[in-house]
């Protein structure tokens, strides 16, 4: 059972709130109470996420904070706030970093400046159009879990795990169905210098917004469309704003589950390996939880008589003019973007994508 999102805090009672909860302590614990294991401690965690109610990143950690507060018998509780409820992306991204946040669910297009090497998840036609598949590789990879999580750390970010939200999909107030079409259209992207580039390779127009201002951008012509997984453009109704969508599949939104890494590695051996187990076992249920709500909501977005959007579902043909025109931009990336470290990641990517397809 999915609910719809609820209204968000306004800026002064975020403000207040953020306040109140950083006067807990930076680690989010206290000794209230006597559970038997880690000395009687308590852990009063924050873990944001840039998406409401309904929606994977939301629902995720739901369920996640339900588990670990099961696992460690009541020690971990977790309150998890949904986008603009403790600030923007950036802010999420920050407090985590500053511990103001325990832990919470970004994508690293909003970390381009900080970590160049995770703009990688920005490279259309990377990853296998398999969603398990692509999956798999976040599960599984070296060159993600290893290398690209190391270089994360380094910036007091440590992530956790890696998850699929879903194939991404084009809208637009004109049809978009070849490179041309994108000529001059003011594509809304994240702040990411490679997702600039991205589209500069198809002619548009790059306009970096945060999505909380998307919507009135679409309805107002301010920007001419944008890119997200089915899920998200029925729930945040952009397609009320939008006449048409491409079925193109041109990448998978990846977020990253991140935790502080000074509060991890403070953590008691018990509470740090229920914490560990929880990943794990959330893997499949995060890809459960984007499945099934990608498929419902195209339902919803078809058969939506008061908003008609045209579904344009690219052929193979179609999409291999968008490839070839992005396999220059993975040498941009390789060349212009990352250094030695992240080079030695992306080939090691490169080679793992290929084992699986």
């Amino acid at each position: 059972m999915f609910f719809k999102k609820r209204k968000v805090l306004t800026g002064a009672m975020a403000a207040a709130l953020a306040v109140g909860l950083a006067a807990c302590g930076s680690d989010g614990a206290s000794t209230e109470g006597d559970n038997g294991a880690s000395g009687g401690e308590t852990y009063d965690w924050r873990f944001v996420v840039e998406e409401t109610e309904g929606q994977v990143q939301y629902e995720y950690a739901q369920e996640f904070a339900e588990l670990l507060n099961e696992k460690t018998d009541g020690q971990v509780n977790i309150d998890v706030y949904d986008f603009g409820s403790l600030g923007s992306e950036v802010d999420q991204v920050e407090g985590v970093q500053q511990g103001m946040f325990e832990m919470g669910i970004i994508s690293p297009g909003f970390t381009g400046g900080l970590v160049a090497e995770g703009q990688v998840f920005s490279l259309q036609f990377l990853f296998p159009d398999d969603q398990e598949v692509t999956q798999e590789i976040l599960n599984t990879s070296e060159a993600l879990n290893t290398h690209l999580v190391e270089l994360y750390e380094a910036q007091n970010l440590k992530p956790l795990a890696f998850m699929s939200e879903g194939a991404m999909q084009w809208t637009g107030n004109r049809e978009l169905r070849t490179p041309e079409d994108f000529n001059g259209f003011k594509m809304r992207t994240q702040e990411s210098p490679l997702m600039l580039e991205t589209y500069g390779a198809y002619g548009a127009q790059p306009s970096p917004l945060s999505w909380s201002e998307l919507y009135v951008s679409l309805d107002r012509g301010v920007v001419d469309g944008q890119e997200n997984p089915i899920f998200f453009i029925e729930d945040a109704s952009f397609h009320e704003v939008q006449d048409h969508m491409t079925i193109s599949n041109h990448n998978t939104y990846v977020a990253m589950v991140t935790i502080n890494p000074g509060i991890y590695n403070d953590l008691p051996e018990d509470i740090r390996t229920a914490l560990d187990e929880t990943v794990e076992e959330m893997r499949d249920r995060g890809f459960e939880i984007q499945d099934q709500l990608n498929e419902e909501l195209l339902d919803s977005i078809v058969n939506d008589t008061d908003n008609p959007t045209e579904v344009i579902e690219l052929t193979e043909e179609e999409r291999a003019e968008f490839r070839e025109l992005q396999l220059p931009i993975r040498d941009f990336f390789r060349d212009e973007i990352i250094g030695d470290e992240g080079r030695e990641m992306f080939d090691l990517l490169l080679e793992e994508i290929a084992e699986h397809e």
